[in-house]
């Protein structure tokens, strides 16, 4: 294959086309120089044949025959010179057929005077110098014919000048400029944005690769660009596509969150996984804790034939209801197109290792789950399954609240109102004996002690009624102590007091109700037990917060009182105070009276009870106890 001719190759061949035209010009400039100055020399010499002709007639005329052998002499030397020529003179005769036979002429003419041994006279040196003359003028016309041949070849020399100059600035524009001028021209469009500029590639020089060196980075720029662009778009797209994830997970979780219900959880679901998974309906189903069959408790866009045969399906008997250790995410073809649908989709609700429940989503058309969707569903029901389990642990945590006051309500009537009635039942009995054997004064006794167990079953029942209808405000326990202090006086009529020492973060309002429980629990030992005139109540906010009940009441042996004695109420305190991390002590003697102190743990400390939370408040236990 023919090697492409390069551009170096190109200007070289033309730079050295013109640097031979140029020497050639100057070396036949030169030549012609050169033989128009050796002409001029021979016209010399020539005047000089002329001149010693004269001179050897003059000597002839003068009778000086001595002179003539030097003149011959120089007449034969100058004959020589023009015969041979000299170049380092240089002196040359342009000899042609006319200056050949001339000088053959003088030669010949010479040679019979020189044979003549006499000096030539006037007429015939005159006829010799006419020879000569005639010499001369052939030398000239010579001279002036090469003259007239360099003007013509100088002429020739500018018209090839300015042809070469033409011809150069062509080929340049040709080979140099124009390539030059579209590169300019295509960057100008590329720093424009235009990148689908491209060269032509007209030749296989170092232009032709620049082109195509050109059109490949322009090919590469506009892809570079054109990929650059589909991944911003891509890039977009899937960050549009997150963000409307994103929302719907958030607008699933405030959902979920929100529900007070199993059932209106699965409602408030299966709406919105319907409406972000585009599906034309939707069905949430429920599993029982061995999962061995699924219940539907939710149907968005369903159909009433499809949704009682989705009310109860045992495990395993169709695509519906996978079992645990299958449960997977699945698409399944619908063959039989039962209402129309065609695409089927699973998604299992899974907490663990433990299958709640299961999502299905119907679709009219053959359709698939991108991976993106995929994950979207399963975190939608990862997050249903956790407001599921809450929604569990809420119900145990109330049934537990329920069951635990129950029990401190049972034990508050088995020690109080429970022992009062037992005391009634006796004294009827003793009652009853006394009327049978006609005993008028155990009769009197047995009436007097019922009223008295009567009025202090009253009292006791008033005492749990405004126990259990405890309540707090949100920030400040204060005021409850205050309204607690002043049912007590009203119903006791012993004299009361109430202290507030320090600062400190407010109690969490279930931690309030506690601490009123275990007060009230205090007053209520020492209405029945003390005989105190007085009860003061002292609380310190820091640097902990300490309760403090003192009666100035008859005491007791506090060591010699076990806990299971008939001081239950102490036990029960003793309970309470676990539930928020807190201490109960007793200080007493006989005669002396008793001081019951509750010390809550300081912020910070294991076991430290939560500060109030502004907006929470907490009812009272009269509910839970219906």
């Amino acid at each position: 294959m023919r090697r492409p001719l390069t551009l170096t190759t190109r200007l070289l061949a033309i730079g050295s086309g013109f640097l031979a035209v140029a020497l050639l010009s100057i070396a036949v400039t030169l030549w012609i120089t050169w033989k128009l100055e050796g002409g001029a020399a021979a016209v010399n010499e020539a005047g000089r044949l002329r001149m010693t002709m004269m001179r050897m007639a003059l000597a002839g005329r003068a009778e000086a025959p001595e002179a003539l052998a030097p003149l011959s002499g120089r007449f034969d030397a100058s004959l020589d010179l023009l015969r041979q020529g000299d170049p380092a003179r240089p002196l040359f005769v342009p000899w042609n057929e006319d200056t050949g036979t001339r000088f053959a002429r003088i030669v010949e003419d010479w040679g019979r005077l020189r044979d003549g041994r006499a000096a030539p006279d006037v007429t015939r040196a005159d006829a010799f110098a006419a020879g000569v003359d005639g010499f001369v003028d052939a030398i000239e016309r010579q001279m002036a014919r090469w003259t007239t041949a360099l003007h013509l070849f100088q002429l020739a020399l500018m018209a090839v000048a300015i042809a070469a100059a033409v011809a150069f600035m062509a080929v340049s524009h040709w080979l140099v400029l124009a390539p030059v001028a579209r590169l300019q021209q295509a960057l100008a469009r590329m720093r424009q944005g235009d990148l689908r500029t491209r060269l032509p590639v007209e030749s296989r020089d170092e232009f032709g690769q620049l082109a195509t060196g050109f059109n490949l980075m322009a090919h590469a720029l506009q892809s570079a660009h054109q990929d650059l662009e589909r991944k911003v778009a891509e890039k977009t797209s899937r960050l549009e596509e997150r963000n409307a994830w994103l929302t719907a997970l958030y607008e699933v979780s405030a959902q979920v969150s929100g529900a007070g219900s199993l059932d209106a959880l699965a409602r408030g679901f299966v709406r919105q996984v319907r409406e972000i998974a585009r599906a034309d309906a939707a069905a949430m189903c429920w599993s029982d804790e061995a999962n061995e069959r699924y219940m539907l408790l939710a149907g968005d866009g369903l159909p009433e034939s499809l949704a009682q045969g989705e009310h109860c399906l045992p495990t395993g008997s169709c695509h519906c209801g996978q079992p645990q250790d299958a449960a997977r995410l699945r698409v399944i073809p619908m063959l039989t197109g039962e209402a129309g649908y065609q695409t089927l989709v699973l998604v299992p609700v899974r907490t663990q290792q433990r299958v709640l429940g299961e999502v299905n989503l119907f679709f009219r058309s053959a359709t698939g789950i991108e991976p993106g969707m995929q994950e979207m569903l399963e975190a939608m029901a990862s997050h249903l399954a956790t407001a599921m389990e809450g929604l569990r642990a809420t119900a145990l945590d109330r049934e537990a609240a329920v069951a635990q006051e129950r029990s401190f309500i049972a034990r508050e009537l088995h020690d109080s109102i429970a022992q009062s009635l037992a005391f009634l039942k006796i004294q009827t009995q003793l009652l009853r004996d006394a009327v049978g054997r006609g005993d008028h004064a155990a009769r009197d006794r047995s009436m007097g002690e019922l009223d008295v167990g009567v009025r202090g079953c009253y009292a006791d029942v008033r005492e749990l009624l405004a126990h259990f209808r405890t309540r707090t405000s949100e920030e400040d326990i204060e005021g409850a102590l205050r309204a607690t202090l002043s049912k007590f006086g009203h119903q006791t009529g012993i004299a009361h007091g109430l202290s507030m020492a320090g600062h400190g973060l407010p109690l969490a309002p279930d931690v309030q109700v506690q601490v009123l429980h275990m007060v009230q629990e205090a007053l209520s030992n020492v209405r029945k037990h003390s005989g105190a005139r007085r009860v003061e109540v002292r609380v310190q906010r820091e640097p902990h917060w300490r309760f403090e009940v003192e009666d100035d009441g008859c005491g007791f042996d506090a060591a010699a009182v076990p806990s299971d004695s008939m001081h239950v109420g102490l036990a029960i305190m003793r309970e309470r105070a676990e539930r928020v991390g807190a201490q109960v002590s007793i200080e007493a003697a006989p005669g002396r009276g008793t001081r019951v102190r509750i010390d809550l743990p300081a912020a910070g400390e294991p076991g430290a009870p939560a500060a109030a939370t502004a907006g929470f408040s907490i009812s009272d236990f009269a509910p839970l106890a219906s």
